[in-house]
């Protein structure tokens, strides 16, 4: 069991707010863990009794009878029996409840669901209710929307690579090397070999994500496409595409005809399961963005590397995957940077050209720029990493995350250089 510190201390900070606590995030990626285990275990150490935690799993057979809302809701203001003492009721796998014919009216139409039992519930001035749910039918954009503002979300993402690194046997270069190999999912640190952590990754990917994907959106016949596409966006991961451009992909490389209408829409399931992420991208100097084409990247290295059968294990596209999960993990908005320049062709004649720049970060007011490096040892790759950062104009922080094990240094531009494992340990790096 990890600590899970920084999604425990936004639970704690928003203890008896109010408002309901929705804990959303890829499946088995510790939700259930937070909830029933470590937050529970500070309510009791603060001096909660344990009959004042009312708990409940949805996905225990023995708890059946709970998925019909009005049991529910009855099961759950039976056990608040004191008017004088705050209850904290944790319900999971919440989209198990399943919606019913209100039974008090006759217009059809009238539905009682979950929402209604967890709205009511907040009426209640002694209680503060927290729930979990699964990707496949309940998303934190369904569940926020309903709430309107009397929600708030906790996203829970795999281990960080300070966290893999606290459970970790051994030195920091070997425990980079197999979370970019491997990535955050906690049950891989429980396995030993390579078969026996590359069997979990796949099955989850099949058994869990896409069952997931398909039950939620009632895909059938398009399940081989939507799996290919998941193919096609593992294997490009931090390369510049769009909706259009994958269809022409499937188009010449697979001889499948799909529309870029389509091919958004499933995009769209993979970024709601928080299977993908997608990067917008950002014209830094005329401070607009560039709708298209964008990056995607995977919310976890290790389904990404099983997702292809281990075998494009490019450590250059791994380092940026890994470097975008961690600054969006942090609550930083994060951008793919574009850098305008004029210059000239070998005629002379004038060109406009385009300098990327990995990473725009914004923390309110505050900015930096980040690249990705795997080295900067000769002088030419690194004039070529920084040429983006030395045509922006302005006083912002600029840093090269490089893989080569350096101690931090600026050169002669105000650049800095930061080795990826103090990068990702050390978060004080971006303040």
């Amino acid at each position: 069991m990890y600590p899970r510190k920084q999604y425990l201390d936004k639970l704690i900070r928003l203890k008896n707010n109010g408002r309901v606590k929705v804990i959303t995030g890829l499946r088995r990626s510790g939700k259930s863990v937070l909830l029933f285990q470590l937050y529970r275990d500070y309510l009791l150490s603060i001096g909660v009794l344990q009959e004042q935690i009312i708990g409940l799993a949805l996905d225990v057979i023995a708890n059946a009878k709970y998925r019909n809302p009005m049991e529910l809701d009855k099961h759950i203001r039976e056990q608040i029996t004191d008017g004088s003492k705050r209850y904290y009721i944790f319900i999971d796998e919440i989209q198990l409840v399943s919606e019913i014919q209100n039974p008090y009216v006759d217009d059809p139409e009238a539905k009682i669901t979950f929402i209604d039992v967890i709205l009511g519930l907040m009426q209640l001035p002694n209680a503060d209710v927290y729930v979990t749910g699964s990707n496949s039918k309940m998303l934190s954009s369904d569940i926020l929307t309903q709430f309107r503002d009397r929600g708030d979300e906790i996203r829970v993402f795999p281990l960080s690579f300070a966290e893999f690194y606290e459970a970790y046997e051994g030195d920091k270069r070997g425990a980079w090397q197999d979370y970019y190999t491997y990535g955050g999912m906690p049950v891989t640190l429980t396995y030993e070999t390579h078969e026996e952590k590359s069997r979990y990754l796949k099955d989850l990917f099949e058994r869990t994500y896409i069952k997931d994907v398909l039950d939620r959106n009632k895909i059938n016949n398009d399940a081989s496409i939507l799996e290919a596409l998941l193919d096609t966006i593992a294997s490009g991961i931090g390369a510049l595409s769009n909706p259009t451009k994958l269809a022409n992909t499937f188009d010449s490389e697979r001889h499948i005809k799909i529309t870029s209408q389509t091919i958004d829409k499933y995009l769209g399931y993979f970024m709601n399961a928080f299977l993908v992420y997608k990067a917008k991208r950002y014209d830094v100097k005329g401070k607009k963005y560039i709708q298209s084409p964008v990056k995607y990247y995977f919310s976890d290295p290790g389904l990404r590397n099983a997702r292809l059968g281990f075998r494009q294990i490019e450590e250059t596209h791994l380092m940026e995957n890994v470097l975008y999960n961690d600054l969006i993990r942090r609550d930083l908005d994060v951008d793919v940077g574009v850098v305008e320049f004029n210059t000239k062709d070998d005629a002379g004649k004038k060109i406009r050209k385009q300098l990327e720049v990995d990473f725009v970060v914004n923390r309110g007011n505050d900015r930096f720029y980040i690249q990705s490096a795997l080295t900067v040892a000769d002088p030419q790759k690194r004039e070529q990493e920084i040429a983006s950062l030395l045509r922006i104009p302005d006083s912002f922080k600029k840093i090269v995350v490089v893989r080569d094990y350096r101690k931090p240094w600026k050169d002669e531009h105000g650049i800095e250089y930061i080795g990826i494992e103090q990068f990702l340990l050390d978060e004080g790096l971006l303040k």
